[in-house]
């Protein structure tokens, strides 16, 4: 089998349901630490998914003001990543869906005649995907 290359600009994308929480953020941009190159843009090897950090905001029903938050990639799925090494670190590959996980910075609030009271989940778990402009397949 193969797959394609994730390289520098490629899109980090994400899924609105994290758990019960829905997350709105924008895609994340993947910044390419590889020195090998593929359409003139150097490839993301394992570790780069780590410096992808997009703020976005959150709500969770019946907590509907919104809230603000990080949303970042937790882990690589396993066909996330070519079995050999370029200098000890292999390469990022499309694959399926990777975990992610959504830091709160700022409660979202639940209304109520008293006044709001603040969702208390520190974190939200959910998943993401890859968008590649890159055409060129490595074996997985």
């Amino acid at each position: 089998m193969s797959d394609l290359a994730i390289i520098h600009g490629d899109l980090a994308m994400f899924q609105p349901n994290f758990g019960a929480a829905l997350v709105t953020v924008p895609p994340g941009v993947m910044s390419a630490t590889g020195t090998m190159t593929i359409m003139g843009k150097k490839v993301c090897l394992e570790g780069d998914e780590k410096k992808v950090s997009v703020p976005g905001t959150y709500i969770k029903p019946p907590y509907v003001i919104p809230g603000m938050g990080t949303v970042t990639i937790k882990k690589l799925a396993g066909d996330q990543l070519t079995k050999k090494s370029l200098n000890g670190k292999k390469m990022i590959l499309k694959g399926k869906m990777y975990d992610t996980e959504f830091t709160v910075s700022a409660p979202a609030m639940q209304p109520t005649p008293t006044g709001p009271v603040p969702d208390g989940g520190p974190k939200y778990n959910g998943k993401g995907q890859f968008v590649s402009t890159n055409v060129k397949c490595f074996p997985t």
